[in-house]
């Protein structure tokens, strides 16, 4: 066993820890970082980045297939699903490649192994080759990210057709049909991906709607654009036991007081993800935690010092985006600096087709705050881009507070939102007002045009839509009258 110093080690390397390392390097920080698999952790690896191939080229198969209504003579022969997954792994492996370049570019010195605590300051790593090396001194950042939570619902862990996000990126050929047990954003998305493959999908969900963090009446806007793809959708249902079947798998659940029994060749169970932490030995560093999620301040830092934490190994925003931010603060708070995170400008996106995006409050997370707002509404089908790129489903809607008329919140359900959803996050955190978004020129043709005209529509004033008053509402626009 040997024995290293560095300033700064960081434990794990996904878009939190990577990030890290990073900037601490940036910052003059002798820097160490410890990473178990492959750099880029689950996001780059079995995460945002393979699913996104997969909704891309499910975008491709479905526009090829409506090619012909813009003039386009296409013959669709189906598709070569290995073609596919070589995409997804070859973009994976140039973004990883990518990361360990940064890593040599910053002089970051990279272990393949695992660490867990000996004491507060020190980290045994157990190496990809069964050595052992001992890191103490300096700070410390934790960054080892999340796994697939796995509920305790009888059956599932017996039967090999239950898989989690990861199996469901590498199954070697496009299932028949797909039960997918939650409607959370992984389960949305996956859900997206095979329908549009010629999968008969189902999802259940336990709560009341889809989406149960996102704006509720976008949400509902998108369940009915799922169910009109031939997605079936049951809310309010709970699986009771997973059987095997010739199919696959027989899943019986409840739904509105009687047991019903579905069957699917594959069944994803996606209801959430838990922090990666029990290999750490927080407890053997006196790191607090709840149930292996790791408690810090608004500085990153534990209840140890010297000691940091980021990312989704806290339990809380499990977003890629959040980490690597998370990340910088930390690195420069354990290189001197005085960094916070603040967490208002955070932007939830779903990537399904349409793509739902949103930033601030929610109009139920305003209720339910007590806040007095105000709406307004821009329904996609009088915005002349989304006409082009998707028939104009979806919408926009801005969330303003009702004195000052200060933005709170913009969701927006349509091509691009995810992109788009930047101008709502520049919004919020510097506490724009509707004039602010009215007063902003934007171009035309765009999509972006939709977010002034949801602007426009809280004052009962936009242009590309006809606005009305609801009786007992704030104004608002009435999306079944449009131009």
């Amino acid at each position: 066993m040997s024995n290293e110093s560095q300033d700064i080690i960081v434990v794990g390397g996904g878009p939190g820890g990577y990030v890290a390392a990073i900037r601490a390097a940036q910052l003059g920080g002798k820097v160490t970082l410890v990473e178990k698999s492959k750099l880029g952790g689950t996001c780059l690896n079995v995460g945002c980045i393979p699913t996104k191939v997969l909704l891309h080229s499910a975008d491709l198969l479905e526009e090829a297939n409506h090619a012909n209504d813009f003039g386009i003579n296409m013959n669709v022969n189906g598709f070569d699903w290995r073609k596919v997954l070589k995409k997804k792994e070859s973009i994976s492996s140039q973004l990883v490649n990518g990361i360990s370049g940064l890593m040599k570019a910053n002089k970051i010195k990279v272990i393949n192994g695992t660490a867990e605590f000996t004491s507060s300051n020190t980290l045994s790593i157990t190496k990809a080759d069964g050595t052992k090396v001992t890191i103490s001194g300096g700070k410390i950042i934790l960054a080892t990210g999340s796994v697939p939570a796995i509920p305790p619902i009888p059956g599932i862990k017996e039967n090999e057709n239950c898989i989690d996000s990861t199996g469901a990126l590498s199954l070697t050929e496009v299932p028949k049909s797909l039960l997918v047990i939650g409607g959370g954003v992984i389960g949305v998305e996956f859900a997206s991906i095979y329908s549009r493959f010629g999968t008969k999908v189902t999802i259940i969900e336990a709560l009341p709607k889809l989406l149960p963090l996102m704006e509720g009446e976008l949400t509902a806007l998108l369940r009915s654009d799922l169910e009109s793809k031939g997605v079936e959708i049951h809310t309010e249902a709970k699986v009771h036991s997973v059987e095997s079947s010739p199919a696959g798998a027989k899943v019986n659940v409840e739904s509105k007081g009687e047991i019903k029994c579905f069957e699917a060749e594959k069944v994803l169970v996606a209801v959430g993800r838990r922090a990666n932490t029990a290999s750490l030995n927080l407890d053997k560093a006196g790191i607090e935690n709840d149930r292996g999620r790791i408690k810090t301040n608004p500085k990153m830092e534990t209840n140890v010092k010297g000691v940091y934490a980021i990312g989704d190994c806290l339990g809380e925003v499990m977003l890629a985006h959040v980490a690597s931010v998370q990340g910088e603060i930390a690195a420069e708070n354990a290189m001197g600096m005085d960094s916070s995170y603040n967490g208002k400008t955070v932007p939830s996106c779903v990537y399904t087709n349409p793509e739902f995006a949103g930033v601030g409050l929610t109009e139920e997370k305003a209720k339910e705050e007590g806040i007095e707002y105000i709406t307004g509404h821009f329904p996609l089908m009088a915005n002349g881009k989304a006409l082009i790129m998707n028939g104009g489903t979806g919408m926009v809607k801005v969330i303003l507070g009702k004195e000052f008329k200060e933005v709170l919140g913009v969701h927006i359900l349509g091509p691009r939102a995810t992109d788009i959803i930047a101008e709502g996050a520049l919004a919020v955190g510097m506490e724009a007002t509707i004039e602010d978004l009215i007063e902003t020129i934007h171009a035309h043709p765009t999509l972006t045009e939709g977010v002034r005209e949801a602007a426009l529509a809280a004052e009962n004033r936009a242009i590309h839509a006809i606005n009305k008053k609801v009786e007992g509402r704030e104004p608002r626009l009435i999306k079944e009258l449009v131009l």
